[in-house]
């Protein structure tokens, strides 16, 4: 947006008495001395008249919300206004909008349909010029060439990170900036009960994939544009991520989805037919759901008791959400008073188990909501609240585990109202399948060793032809053959340039931008 006036002339002022994030002072708006208010407490910039003219004189001030001033530029001037001499603020009475300048931009040319470059120079590109945001682009040659080379870059220089592909490029982002902040602050990833060092640098998407999953959810649509103008405008959203090991060894990061059983069937198949494109998971998901496969294993987990709702609630995560910050606040509490010794740490407590045969295992940190599914795999998870929705789908026949699947894309429906599905907002889990509990039983008792291990067999459905022992982890739409694994949430371990979904069910006159 462009603010009235050519200029903002600032006027050496005194800073009235007031609470800390209120900032007054008098600016030059077309020659006319205003009276301006920058109250960061609650995100607006407003401004009057100091002398308004006659025909003014009853005209009220202009509000507009922090989030949209897109710059601040200073201006030289002469002039004598009201016998007041103009000139430069300085601090600690100016005020820096938090705007990026110079950003770093990885553009994966092979993913989606293999238009990421030309988004980037066509839609992009031209968007940034104009914001005068200078940028180092690289176009990325293979995979993890993002990830390998933010070890090394010097980021120091930049105020964001920009990706432009889809998840498997976010993903590549996401493991380099966490890395390489770990790496500086000297956190050993590899330990699942050590907190991770938080990333400050914010990173930006540029949709132009097959999915767009992270994308859609934290901004709500994948439009380039409307994702470069969120970068452009400096928006912050903090993020959740989750770690995943096995054991005392660090495996991956996630942000959307972790999914064992269906979902991660889905991803190997899909593996194999990449040459159909988008296409792929479609043809992958109709024969998986045909081979009606089902998974023996022990899945435990720590409820996430500070946390504000439930995976039940229908309560979505939206811009300024309330859930998030309320939660987040309560977990930085809890965390300070195990800290201090003032109650028990839950590491060790309030462990719960849950053993059987799973059509599905899957833990959703944000709703992986998507064009497909507008409302996600978990329509009430949120995106900066510390917590994860474990979804378990047990074994059930193949029709209900279709209307179970169709839920997904209706928004009037409530995929978890069935017997076989249950949903728990959880901080951490486990997952140990059944084959791994016979090796640990095998190896500790001397009687059954040489004891061989067979295949699993499906009684229940002889022609389905369930022989898999094991299926594969689908760690935000990339396979992760390890089985046995534990994940753990991050709150807030990372900043994007979004600000969540609008809510659109909001009243046009409680827009804080209206006057």
């Amino acid at each position: 947006m462009t603010l009235p006036g050519p200029c903002w002339d600032i006027m050496e002022t005194v800073q009235p008495a007031a609470s800390p994030p209120v900032l007054c002072s008098v600016l030059a708006v077309r020659r006319h001395s205003c009276e301006v208010t920058l109250d960061l407490g609650i995100g607006l910039f407003f401004w009057r008249e100091v002398r308004p003219r006659r025909e003014r004189s009853r005209a009220a001030g202009h509000i507009v919300p922090v989030s949209e001033i897109v710059s601040v530029e200073e201006a030289e001037i002469d002039e004598k206004h009201y016998g007041m001499q103009w000139k430069h603020m300085c601090k600690p009475h100016a005020f820096t909008a938090c705007r990026p300048k110079h950003l770093l931009v990885y553009i994966n040319p092979y993913g989606g349909k293999k238009k990421g470059r030309q988004i980037y120079e066509k839609k992009v590109a031209p968007l940034f010029s104009l914001a005068s945001i200078t940028t180092d682009v690289i176009v990325t040659e293979y995979a993890n060439h993002a990830r390998d080379n933010l070890y090394e870059v010097n980021l120091d220089k930049y105020d964001g990170i920009v990706c432009v592909g889809g998840d498997g490029m976010f993903s590549e982002v996401l493991h380099g900036l966490i890395g390489r902040v770990q790496k500086d602050t000297g956190v050993d990833h590899n330990n699942p009960k050590i907190p991770l060092s938080p990333c400050y640098m914010r990173i930006g998407i540029i949709p132009a994939g097959s999915t767009d999953c992270v994308c859609f959810a934290t901004v709500g649509i994948s439009d380039p544009v409307t994702s470069a103008l969120h970068i452009i405008l400096g928006d912050s959203q903090p993020l959740d991520v989750s770690s995943v090991h096995d054991r005392k060894t660090f495996l991956k990061y996630t942000v959307s989805l972790l999914g064992y059983g269906f979902y991660g069937d889905v991803v190997k198949g899909s593996e194999k037919n990449r040459w159909l494109g988008p296409a792929r998971y479609d043809f992958s998901g109709f024969k998986t759901f045909l081979s009606h496969r089902y998974y023996e294993g022990t899945v435990s987990f720590q409820p996430a008791k500070w946390a504000v709702g439930s995976p039940k609630d229908k309560v979505c995560c939206t811009s300024g959400c309330y859930i998030c910050r309320q939660s987040s606040n309560q977990l930085r509490e809890q965390q300070r008073a195990e800290t201090c010794g003032l109650q028990n740490n839950e590491q060790e407590e309030n462990w719960k188990t849950v053993k059987g045969k799973f059509m599905a295992v899957n833990a959703a940190v944000m709703s992986c909501a998507c064009p497909r599914s507008p409302k996600g795999l978990s329509p009430a998870a949120h995106l900066a609240d510390g917590t994860a929705d474990l979804i378990l789908v047990r074994k059930c026949s193949r029709l209900n585990f279709l209307r179970h699947l169709i839920r997904h894309t209706k928004s009037n429906s409530d995929q978890f109202d069935f017997p076989f599905v249950d949903v728990y907002r959880i901080k951490t889990f486990q997952f140990t399948p059944k084959h791994s509990e016979e090796n640990d039983t095998e190896s500790t008792d001397s009687a059954n060793i040489g004891k061989k291990n067979f295949t699993q067999i499906c009684t229940d459905h002889p022609s389905c032809g369930c022989s898999q022992v094991n299926s594969v982890w689908n760690c935000d739409g990339e396979t992760l053959e390890q089985t046995a694994i534990e994940m753990r949430v991050h709150c807030e371990l990372v900043r994007l340039f979004a600000r969540g979904i609008e809510d659109s069910h909001k009243e046009d006159d409680e827009n804080p931008s209206r006057v």
